[in-house]
């Protein structure tokens, strides 16, 4: 009997061709975007399991359809592992993705035309934090705060007086592009004085807070906490809201079935064994290590004269001003950096002159480089191979060497759950 690969080329052999080579890709360069990883092997083969043919609409014990016995247990147990290890009160599992799982808490606490108050984009804020070209954007009023651009810090005399002045009903924080801890118990003071919910957007470094490495904003009495499950969990791509017990069923009418029919009980089932990894010690471990290596990172290119969004970072990422280090936009930087087989994505700065496509810098992260095992040496070869081709742009022959360089490293560090098939 043939295997499902075996099958997929007889049956497609162009779509095989593009799963070989995105394994190829994967193997044979870094993955540098913080928002990406490489996910466990037991997560691939949950995904595609038997949980994708089955129709779960509701909750446990209380859907839609039959047959609902397996599907019950997998969603209780992913929903009791968010709880406990997030030391939240209540977590709703289904949310496909990060924007809905955003879009369900704004629903469900608020008002179309209610006021929130949210992060600059430029300055490191999301898309579903209020961009004009958003849904969300045209349904909401979206107030936006700012950092230093010299430190990164948030002037909270400053959000205090946004906050005084137009009395907003939910005060939000959290960020994509953002190389710094947060003050939460700053934002829940200005949220208490004018009567507004508390959420963080804990998206792109939730994976650091399960591993007790950066603060978590449940613990210092948030309403509402967001995650995606991949990012620096390693898990499939799915959202989740946890939340104060009291806003529970405001929470789970918002997802089903106001916003979403039928959840992906397969991803369900990857984020309930993701969960379960978080919870063992190796994960706080592996959290330790990403933190470390981005820090190396960022000393290395700092060491070299480059600047930094911040001045350097406290999280898994780090923002790089390509346009004033290099004289070279965020995309031609990139593209560069994809010819030796290192994957960054452009990126704006705060209050960046440029426009989005065309920004001014690049966003690197270390959570996929350490989940292949690589680590502060790795992090060090990689800021000199950056920093040269960045700095030779015109040099072709560099790139070129670069690039065999970087795939003798990468040799030597396997992605999980592609061994098999190189086999």
């Amino acid at each position: 009997m043939r295997s499902p690969r075996e099958q997929l080329l007889a049956c497609d052999p162009e779509l095989f061709a593009a799963l070989v080579g995105e394994e190829n890709r994967q193997r044979l360069g870094v993955e540098l975007i913080p928002s990406e990883n490489y996910t466990y092997p037991e997560v691939l083969a949950l995904l595609g399991s038997v949980f994708t043919n089955k129709y779960s609409e509701g909750y446990p014990g209380r859907r839609y359809y039959g047959g609902q016995t397996y599907t019950d247990q997998v969603e209780s147990l992913a929903r009791e592992r968010a709880r406990r290890l997030f030391g939240a009160e209540h977590a709703n599992v289904q949310p496909l993705s990060g924007s809905p799982m955003n879009q369900a808490v704004y629903l469900g606490l608020l008002e179309p035309g209610d006021t929130i108050l949210a992060m600059d984009l430029s300055h490191g804020g999301h898309l579903t934090h209020g961009a004009p070209v958003s849904h969300m954007g045209r349904l909401f009023r979206f107030l936006r705060y700012k950092t230093d651009p010299s430190d990164g810090s948030i002037d909270f005399d400053r959000v205090r007086a946004l906050a005084r002045e137009h009395k907003p009903k939910l005060v939000l924080c959290g960020y994509t592009s953002y190389p710094r801890d947060l003050d939460y118990a700053a934002f829940k003071s200005v949220a208490d004085e004018v009567g507004a919910f508390t959420m963080c957007d804990a998206s792109h470094y939730a994976g650091l807070v399960a591993g007790k490495v950066l603060r978590n904003p449940l613990a210092e009495g948030f309403d509402v906490m967001t995650t995606t499950s991949h990012k620096s969990l390693r898990g499939p791509r799915g959202g989740m809201i946890l939340c104060r017990g009291e806003l529970a069923s405001r929470i789970d009418k918002s997802v089903f079935p106001g916003l979403q029919g039928g959840p992906h009980m397969n991803v369900i089932a990857a984020m309930a064994l993701t969960l379960g990894k978080a919870l063992e010690p190796a994960f706080h471990d592996y959290a330790r290590r990403v933190l470390t290596c981005s820090q190396t990172l960022a000393r290395a290119f700092l060491d070299r004269g480059a600047a930094l969004v911040t001045g350097g970072t406290d999280n898994h990422m780090l923002v790089l001003d390509t346009q004033s280090t290099y004289g070279l936009d965020g995309k031609r930087a990139e593209e560069l950096l994809d010819e030796i087989g290192v994957t960054t994505n452009k990126q704006i700065i705060p209050d960046d002159p440029n426009p989005p496509l065309r920004p001014s810098g690049i966003r690197l992260g270390t959570p996929a480089a350490v989940t292949r095992g690589m680590a502060e040496p790795e992090m060090e070869r990689l800021a000199a191979w950056m920093h040269n081709v960045l700095a030779h742009p015109d040099d072709a022959g560099l790139r070129k060497t670069v690039r065999a360089e970087v795939e003798r490293m990468c040799a030597g560090f396997p992605v999980p759950g592609l061994e098999e098939e190189k086999k």
